[in-house]
């Protein structure tokens, strides 16, 4: 697991507040929010660098992803085991917007692991409408990359860890194709090819691990 992308903390976050957490979407209305949207021809975002046709065409691909992944994503039983013995009550807020092909394959597999928790609800916020808190959880201290997830504790607000943006083997690889300076639009479809390919495993092994690290449970 890459280090950099996954940490750990049991401090309150002072960028978290309740009123955030009480405006943040639920998976249901980020979708219907998206939808809306992209009939509109805009994405979630109001930067006009993010509602080019190209990356419209995205958004409108990230849709029916979901909408796949919604219908045909399985949680292993180890994991949901594992989520269903949490015994806080956790909130995943995650950073997101529309066009970001990763949220997209992502979001709807932590909705599924969410769903079999009676402790854990995921909560979505707007990356460009909540720069502060993006900064706060920067990829590599330098990268607003999304989808990122912090988990915290719903009653405390204590931060237990984070993940993101992507499964580290994923993030090698994007690495590597930036540094060869590949055109985006190439990267985004090997990116795509990746999640096809790997069936949501990587991320469910990941959030085994930080299941696991988040509610301290031995191996």
């Amino acid at each position: 697991m890459n280090s950099l992308n996954h940490s750990s903390m049991t401090t309150p976050s002072p960028i978290i507040t309740p009123e955030l957490i009480a405006s943040a979407y639920t998976y249901e209305q980020y979708v219907a929010l998206s939808t809306d949207l992209l009939r509109q021809g805009r994405t979630t975002s109001d930067n006009p660098s993010y509602n080019t046709p190209e990356l419209l065409g995205f958004t409108k691909l990230n849709l029916h992803r979901m909408s796949r992944l919604e219908r045909f994503a399985v949680i292993k039983p180890e994991l949901a085991d594992l989520l269903q013995h949490v015994t806080e009550r956790w909130i995943w807020l995650v950073l997101t917007e529309s066009w970001c092909g990763d949220a997209a394959q992502i979001l709807p597999v932590f909705q599924r692991m969410t769903d079999g928790s009676p402790n854990v609800q995921m909560r979505l916020i707007l990356r460009d409408k909540n720069l502060d808190v993006m900064d706060a959880y920067l990829t590599n201290g330098t990268s607003r990359s999304i989808p990122k997830l912090v988990c915290i504790n719903a009653d405390t607000l204590a931060e237990l860890g984070t993940w993101g943006p992507r499964p580290a083997a994923l993030q090698a690889l994007v690495m590597q194709w930036r540094a060869e300076k590949r055109p985006y639009a190439d990267v985004a479809e090997q990116t795509q090819r990746w999640y096809n390919d790997d069936r949501t495993e990587a991320i469910q092994r990941e959030m085994v691990s930080l299941v696991r690290q988040w509610a301290k449970i031995s191996v």
